[in-house]
């Protein structure tokens, strides 16, 4: 079968894949988790676990998926790293026969120093319960000093409530040094001796860290903060839809309100309206949390995959570009 065209890195990445051991590629019974990365060929290589998807149909039960998310290159089986994902989309790929382990990784620091380690029991409960647990981030790795959600004002510890929100912070040998020929940014970064990531998440009781957002993609409306996941969660969770990016959206009134972006699975086109998705969201979350406006197209994305929120906030700063794209009157 062939390799799904990629970029350079993502071929190389499934070329050492593929001069390893090929006995094991077929095998679906044998887990790259359990082997070690070395000895699995990768016969797909999707960019993104959303690309993925979007690829399912060239994929059989029993093929190996080398996914390289952005920052995070992984092997699905192995590993899974996924930018602000859900519980609807880890449960669709788990829902496909993949054993998925969820990393959390970012730039500034070297490797994937959080990981979704599952417990005994887990593998025992529903799927989407099940799904809803591996969506949270994890815990630090062994090599990572220190992982905190703190107040970003105070740096102190949130209560570990699964509510209060903070912001992720790290600290030890594996995270960078600085911004190079950048000290303002280098100061800024490592305020109070933390490294501020810029994710906004809270703390379980159990421990585990879950990001709800980044903090440029919280949404703030009549004062309430909005996690622009959390409503994607629930758009990813409607059968019609493919993809979906949730932004900030000016208002008079409330100051901003989110505005959805869908990508909708090709046989779904032409068959659900923004009034059903919004209708949708509203038996899912508070009312106030819910799109006001409905943009249906195609995402778009970097060469990576990853979507471009920054031009779909260009276009939601737009009241008429919205109004032409949603064919909804303005508020």
């Amino acid at each position: 079968m062939a390799v799904i065209p990629t970029t350079t890195t993502a071929a190389a990445a499934a070329a050492a894949a593929a001069a390893a051991d090929r006995a094991t590629s077929r095998n679906p019974s044998r887990s790259p988790s359990r082997q070690g990365l070395g000895r699995t060929a990768a016969n797909h290589v999707p960019l993104t676990p959303m690309g993925f998807l979007d690829r399912s149909a060239q994929v059989q039960r029993g093929d190996t998926v080398a996914i390289l998310a952005p920052n995070t290159p992984a092997m699905l089986e192995a590993h899974l790293g996924i930018p602000l994902c859900g519980a609807a989309i880890l449960q669709a790929i788990a829902a496909m026969g993949f054993d998925v382990d969820h990393v959390y990784g970012i730039t500034e620091v070297s490797g994937t120093p959080v990981s979704c380690v599952r417990q005994t029991g887990w593998a025992d409960l529903p799927e989407a319960a099940r799904a809803k647990l591996q969506a949270r981030q994890g815990v630090r790795a062994a090599a990572l000093e220190d992982l905190r959600v703190l107040n970003p004002d105070t740096l102190q510890p949130v209560p570990a409530d699964g509510l209060t929100a903070g912001e992720i912070m790290l600290r030890g040998n594996t995270v960078m040094k600085g911004y190079l020929k950048n000290p303002a940014a280098t100061d800024k970064a490592f305020a109070g001796g933390w490294f501020h990531t810029g994710d906004i998440a809270v703390m379980h009781p159990d421990g585990y860290v879950q990001i709800t957002d980044r903090s440029k993609d919280v949404i703030i409306s009549g004062g309430e903060n909005i996690s622009s996941v959390e409503v994607e969660d629930v758009l990813h969770r409607h059968p019609a839809v493919l993809l979906a990016a949730v932004v900030a959206q000016p208002d008079e009134r409330w100051g901003e309100v989110p505005c959805a972006f869908v990508e909708l699975k090709p046989e779904a086109v032409g068959t659900v309206s923004a009034e059903e998705l919004i209708a949708f969201c509203r038996s899912h979350l508070a009312r106030f949390k819910c799109p006001r406006h409905v943009v249906f197209d195609a995402l778009p994305r970097t060469a990576t995959g990853k979507i471009q929120k920054f031009r779909l906030r260009e276009i939601a700063g737009s009241r008429e570009a919205i109004t032409q794209l949603a064919q909804l009157p303005a508020d």
